[in-house]
């Protein structure tokens, strides 16, 4: 039973509210609120990996920008995310879903505003730049509102859907920006918004002229609708806790013990998000030395004829795109067969994909171009198992919680491991500048076992002390 605040009336408040007894409950709301949330959830999501989908190709935009800084300006949002999720998951039982989600939506004009000015000038500080990445962490800390706030709206029975749709419909904001970029960046969208800047294509030598500012500001115009639609047609469950009395999620041991799976799961899935372009052009395409040299003239020479990677975003929207799907799919058969299960499979599959993957990461280019090619397709059908599983994972987690916890901690248990986990862009962009891929890949293998064994004993296994 939700217990409510009688002290908060007026049109915003529910009066008389309680998901589990169907006549306390209005489905139509809670379906209603769960379009509109996840609409916006999506938008600040395309926010939050702006700039994983813009660093890639600043160096081809004329900025003077180092391979390690690339990495901190798509691990930045992440750090960002991660905090600012420390600051958003309290907000749902103090603020209200109207005015939480209403303010977020007009946060989110001022980083797209932001970079769509800054990418247009080459002389742009990287401090400014990495100030901006930050900025676009408001999308990232926004989940750790939404998805509790939801959780409110609806009985344990269809929490698994309802938070799975959401988080990956969410979810899927990822893979529109980086699918969208490339295309949208292509021709002129009104004369005001900005002149057109010059692309160096570094593989074939030639330039083109781009429109970088378009990516940022085509979202603009949808986060002001969705803004309108939160204040207009939204409504809140007062639910009674103040932060101190959210506090007591700490003193239970699976609150720790769900935010390493979710760590797992959605961590890994928002930290490759991130890093995925970088990923392909530093390994395969022209940002590793070994498969692109400068000839004598000047001009960039392909070691293997044909093969580089001149566009890693033409490949990257398709992890997060899977995973994002995988989340939707799997969420319903959460509900029905339990989460605990479905996490167990996912963190097996992440760790067989991992090993796949692990074989081709460190391409040769001595090999020639058809054998460079099959070692590509490998390593991005490992990259793709690894999404598949974390979606998996993702809406497996967020199905125990629910299940777990009483109604107003789960609430904030989803805050809490959503904003660690979603440290996880900050981190591998760390670990990526800091060690080398090998490294990367044999850390994330070691910590998945980690929670195999962890899911198994605690939630899993027949007569487990807490099966979910």
């Amino acid at each position: 039973m939700t217990v409510l605040d009688d002290r908060r009336t007026g049109g915003e408040w529910l009066a008389d509210w309680d998901p589990e007894d169907e006549s306390r409950w209005d489905s139509r709301l809670a379906w209603k609120t769960l379009v509109v949330t996840t609409t916006g959830l999506l938008l600040c999501f395309s926010t939050w990996f702006l700039a994983s989908a813009l660093a890639p190709q600043l160096s081809n935009l004329g900025f003077t920008i180092t391979k390690d800084q690339l990495y901190w300006l798509t691990a930045m949002p992440g750090l960002a995310g991660g905090t600012l999720r420390l600051v958003w998951m309290w907000l749902p039982p103090v603020m209200g879903t109207r005015k939480l989600v209403t303010l977020t939506m007009v946060l989110l004009v001022i980083p797209l505003i932001g970079w769509g000015i800054a990418v247009q000038n080459p002389q742009t500080s990287f401090s400014t730049l990495l100030f901006l990445a930050f900025l676009s962490g408001i999308g990232g800390g926004a989940f750790s509102g939404f998805m509790p706030s939801t959780s409110y709206f609806f009985p344990r029975r269809l929490q698994g859907t309802a938070l799975g749709l959401q988080a990956g419909i969410g979810n899927f904001g990822v893979s529109v920006v980086q699918f969208v970029t490339p295309w949208i960046v292509g021709f002129g969208l009104v004369g005001f918004l900005g002149a057109a800047q010059t692309f160096t294509d570094p593989a074939k030598g030639t330039t083109k002229d781009v429109w970088y500012q378009n990516a940022a500001y085509i979202y603009v115009p949808f986060v002001v609708v969705a803004a309108v639609l939160a204040w207009t047609m939204l409504k809140s469950v007062p639910v009674r806790a103040n932060i101190r009395q959210q506090m007591d999620i700490f003193g239970n041991v699976d609150t720790w013990y769900m935010t390493a799976l979710y760590v797992m799961t959605f961590g890994t899935f928002a930290g490759l998000s991130g890093q995925f372009g970088l990923l392909i052009k530093n390994l395969y395409g022209a940002g590793n030395s070994d498969i692109v040299s400068t000839a004598a003239d000047g001009t960039t020479q392909l070691l293997v004829a044909g093969y580089a990677i001149p566009q890693p975003l033409a490949y990257a929207f398709i992890g997060p795109l899977v995973g994002a799907l995988a989340r939707v799919v799997f969420s319903p058969l959460t509900d029905r067969y339990g989460g605990a299960r479905w996490t167990l499979v996912s963190g097996v599959g992440i760790l067989a994909s991992l090993l796949w993957t692990l074989r081709y990461i460190s391409p040769d280019p001595a090999s020639g171009a058809q054998a460079l090619q099959a070692q590509f397709q490998g390593f991005l059908w490992g990259m793709i198992a690894i999404f598949f599983f974390t979606g998996i994972g993702n809406a497996a987690t967020f199905k125990q919680m629910p299940m777990i916890f009483e109604r107003r901690q789960a609430g904030g248990v989803i805050g809490w491991t959503s904003a660690i986990a979603a440290y996880g862009p900050f981190v591998f962009g760390l670990l990526l500048a800091m060690t080398n891929v090998s490294v990367f890949f044999w850390l994330g293998v070691a910590f998945t076992v980690f929670c195999i064994g962890l899911t198994w004993v605690r939630y899993a296994r027949p007569g487990a002390p807490k099966p979910s």
